[in-house]
């Protein structure tokens, strides 16, 4: 496997994948949605991953596709 192969935007979408099949995904997702942003709308994903005791990368993805802007991915 040669990660050369892979473009940010290929691993972006690898990523986005992994998070949406976790079983947690859904619970933390709405959890998000409904409790932490009508509390802190500009929340960080750092700081949405600690609250939550979840990995970093799901907190991207959840932020990611509820506030509706992109995260910087570099």
């Amino acid at each position: 496997m040669n990660l050369d192969d892979y473009s940010k935007e290929n691993l972006w979408r690898l990523l986005v994948e992994l998070v949406q099949v976790s079983v947690m995904y859904p619970t933390h997702k709405a959890y998000t949605r409904d409790i932490v942003l009508p509390e802190v709308p500009d929340i960080t994903p750092k700081e949405l991953a600690q609250r939550l005791n979840m990995p970093l990368g799901e907190a991207l993805v959840i932020i990611d596709e509820l506030v509706g802007k992109q995260i910087n991915k570099t």
